[in-house]
């Protein structure tokens, strides 16, 4: 699992094919990776796939078409009012407290495995 550094891994993510896309590295047209290969590629849930591509997309960095996957498309000068800070850093707020909740989970796991376990060896 990749270490939080202070910033939501979504928007890691997509800040990451946003410069790929500035840098010139794709092109408008060319067909991003999938939920399943980013969940590979950068070691994340299907969750923080998607939400990466919503980023893209509400962004004006990609398009999707159900069915065939998601492409880049270059942001035009009207798209979107940009988000405020104080929305940013509530979505990064959230972003954190479901990590959180999801390692609470697999910790309540770990630990009801253990207990049945125990149980088992009585």
């Amino acid at each position: 699992m990749t270490e939080f550094t202070g910033r939501a891994r979504y928007l890691q993510i997509a800040d990451e094919f946003k410069q790929r896309i500035r840098d010139e590295e794709l092109a408008p047209g060319d067909k991003l990776p999938s939920e399943s290969e980013l969940m590979t590629l950068h070691k994340v849930s299907r969750t923080v796939a998607r939400q990466a591509i919503s980023r893209l997309r509400e962004d004006g960095y990609a398009i999707s078409h159900q069915g065939k996957g998601s492409f880049v498309a270059l942001p035009s000068d009207d798209s979107p009012v940009k988000r405020s800070p104080e929305f940013e850093q509530i979505t990064e707020y959230l972003s954190e407290v479901r990590r959180d909740v999801r390692r609470l989970a697999e910790r309540m796991d770990e630990l009801e495995d253990l207990v049945r376990q125990q149980t088992r060896g009585r």
